[in-house]
């Protein structure tokens, strides 16, 4: 085999094709985030964008995009934004992994959400963790039967809470894949407000992550799309979710909701009718990511799997980074493993966000509040 590196955007119409058709051959690889648009997109916004093109005689075997950073060191494409990454190959493609490695110039990469058994990097995950999904194959009417038998209680309030909201607010109204810019600024202001709220760091104060979602949402084709949802009781916005879609699985990215709402549970009550119109318009699953919030538990119907590890090339660099990385990863999947130590974690996050806001109005205007090591 043989391995060339180019960026996602000086891929030819071919080869897009043959991403794409490799991509619907594998039921595992159907996620937006290992989809050829997403890799052009974050091309187009970052220098560091590569993609290792596996050659297999005259044929394209395989897509490998990733990032490459200072000193060799390689990320997931999108790293902490996206919640998917692998190889796009036929299932049982093995290639040597030092050797692409290589090939990238890369002297480590450290995956967190790689798709889980895949031959070239199956010997190095050190943890595989589930994903959950609703899963809609059955239908929407399947779908919620599930739910109500994973949480009679939680479903019975949150309806509750729906019919309330909509006598209390307005007649209840769902969008589904709204075109409207202006809709989706008031969903960006929303988690930009939630992000701060709860101590995690703004991540649309970087500029080129709005673009991103911009470009995004702009796309409209049959096998990749931005997915923008809202929830309006009589005219007013309550509650949204901005996600990207192959033709058969939404993926949860920016879900948040107006907290004037916050009694009426707005966040769920729009989950569940988001899942009725994806049914309609003929989708087959909402992903909804690894770890996390509890509310996953009583909505999932199903499970994918996601491995966490990490491949190195003997360097300087690559012990260097080993060290640096190890304890964290560990730590971080501690925390989303045990819903105790995640409710300490958030609650020390929201606790720090009302002190930063506070700090913030009280300083002078040239004060800078500093983010805290670390803050996600």
């Amino acid at each position: 085999m043989n391995i060339s590196i180019v960026r996602p955007g000086e891929l030819g119409d071919s080869e897009r094709s043959r991403w794409r058709a490799l991509q619907k051959a594998d039921p595992s690889l159907d996620n937006p985030f290992l989809s050829v648009e997403f890799a052009v997109a974050m091309d187009r916004l970052r220098d560091y964008v590569r993609v290792a093109v596996v050659h297999d005689g005259d044929s394209i075997a395989g897509f490998f995009p990733y990032e490459r950073h200072s000193f060799g060191i390689g990320k997931p494409l999108g790293g902490f934004l996206t919640t998917c990454h692998g190889l796009i190959s036929a299932p049982e493609l093995k290639i040597d992994t030092k050797a692409l490695l290589r090939a990238a110039k890369l002297s480590v990469f450290d995956f967190d959400h790689m798709v889980a058994g895949q031959p070239t990097f199956a010997a190095f995950e050190t943890d595989v963790r589930p994903a959950p999904i609703m899963d809609l194959t059955a239908g929407f009417d399947s779908w919620i039967e599930q739910v109500k038998a994973n949480s009679p209680k939680n479903l019975k309030t949150v309806r509750y809470k729906e019919r309330k909201l909509g006598r209390e607010q307005g007649q209840l109204r769902f969008e589904y894949a709204s075109p409207d810019p202006a809709v989706l600024r008031t969903l960006l202001n929303w988690k930009s407000d939630q992000y701060r709220r709860t101590g995690r760091v703004d991540r649309f104060a970087q500029p080129w992550i709005v673009e991103l979602i911009d470009l995004m949402h702009a796309e409209r084709s049959d096998d990749f799309a931005g997915v923008l949802t809202m929830l309006y009781a009589g005219d007013v916005p309550v509650a949204g979710h901005f996600g990207l879609r192959t033709a058969t699985t939404l993926v949860g990215w920016f879900p948040a909701y107006d907290t004037e709402f916050a009694r009426y549970s707005p966040g769920i009550v729009h989950h569940l009718q988001m899942a009725e119109h994806a049914a309609k318009a003929g989708l087959h699953a909402v992903d909804m990511g690894k770890g996390g919030k509890e509310y996953k538990d009583w909505l999932k119907s199903g499970v994918l799997y996601v491995a966490e590890g990490r491949v190195s090339r003997p360097s300087a660099t690559a012990a260097v980074h080993w060290i640096g990385r190890t304890p964290v990863n560990k730590a971080r999947t501690i925390v989303l493993d045990r819903p105790s130590l995640y409710k300490v974690a958030d609650r020390v996050l929201k606790g720090f966000g009302r002190v930063r806001t506070t700090l913030q109005s009280d300083s002078p205007p040239d004060t800078v509040v500093k983010e805290p090591s670390g803050a996600r």
